[in-house]
């Protein structure tokens, strides 16, 4: 056989039994080495918040990377590669596999609930609200009342339409989203254009463009403008607490652009970044953010937004079954209407 043909066999059968190539069976490379390196390398050159949160992801290879062994149980290492990935301290970062999934809390954990869905069903929507597929509303004390649960399901412009024609000559709404943790961000979107007064710069975007932890895109600016049949232009009271988050914590950026709004509660759980999916070797998915969110101001959403008037569920007050958050909106609207 001729000296160039030798050659290229060797180098065929050299990419063949290559693990990189992944030809000759497709789980060939599907070691607990290989999924940590892959997954770690996809967050390094992706994540979005290393510099905002000061995290050294280099360190924390040097911590993790030891722990990982060709014996490793999948159990074993889904442990370790979602200690690694909670490092980031990040809502929108998880690992999926089909025994389990990885959460990290730390945006709600340890901070005052500020709200009791018990005693809102109880003292405060009682019998007499309407419940739609996204809202429960109601009347307190001439003052309108939406609560919003989730973003989860995709929001009928229909309903948020009937609400704003239904309370169009009232004075003022209350728009809760405590404990809504997001979803669909086109929901607030949709439910914001109902409270513009015109047109109006509400945040910019910065999309990862680079392997460098630094290297993004130039702002990118959403803009939202009245939307529907009518808008309600009237005094809107927003509450919110650490449970606001992600999506919700979009429509709590959007409606704060707004002059007749005010952010009322505790800070938002925040959540600012977009989050993106990847999969490992042996079929486990995961996902973390690749944007971030800036408000018109330059400031930062991702840890939350601070309320324009600071308000606790009183544990006296809710013991006596007030909620301390609602009574003060209803307060605010109607001293300024």
């Amino acid at each position: 056989m001729p000296k160039l043909s030798i050659t290229y066999w060797f180098t065929a059968l050299t990419i063949l039994s290559s693990c990189e190539k992944l030809i000759i069976e497709k789980d060939e490379c599907n070691t607990p080495l290989n999924n940590f390196e892959l997954l770690w390398d996809k967050v390094d050159r992706n994540y979005s918040f290393f510099e905002y949160k000061n995290i050294d992801w280099d360190s924390i290879y040097s911590v993790y990377r030891p722990r990982i062994n060709d014996d490793l149980t999948d159990r074993e290492l889904f442990r370790i590669l979602a200690d690694m990935m909670n490092e980031l301290k990040d809502g929108h970062v998880n690992l999926y596999s089909g025994f389990e999934q990885s959460a990290n809390n730390q945006w709600y954990a340890g901070y005052p609930e500020n709200f009791n869905y018990s005693l809102l069903l109880r003292n405060y929507l009682g019998s007499d609200f309407q419940r739609s597929e996204s809202f429960m509303t109601t009347v307190l004390d001439s003052v309108g009342y939406i609560f919003s649960s989730s973003f989860s399901e995709k929001l009928k412009e229909s309903e948020i339409d009937r609400i704003v024609e239904q309370f169009s000559d009232i004075k003022g709404i209350i728009f809760d989203v405590r404990h809504n943790s997001g979803g669909y961000s086109s929901n607030g979107k949709i439910i914001a254009s109902r409270f513009a007064d015109r047109k109006r710069l509400v945040s910019y975007t910065l999309y990862k463009t680079g392997p460098g932890h630094n290297d993004f895109s130039s702002p990118q600016p959403n803009f939202v403008a009245p939307g529907g049949k009518k808008q309600f232009t009237g005094k809107v009271v927003i509450l919110t607490n650490r449970r606001t988050y992600s999506a919700t914590n979009d429509f709590v950026l959007s409606m704060s652009a707004f002059p007749n709004v005010t952010i009322m509660g505790d800070t938002t759980g925040g959540g600012g970044g977009t989050p993106y999916d990847y999969e490992l070797l042996n079929g486990w998915r995961f996902r973390f953010p690749r944007t971030q969110t800036i408000a018109p101001d330059g400031f930062n959403v991702e840890h939350g937004i601070p309320p324009y008037v600071p308000v606790n569920l009183g544990r006296r007050d809710e013991d006596r079954g007030i909620d301390s958050i609602i009574e003060a909106g209803i307060r605010l609207i109607k001293d300024n209407v």
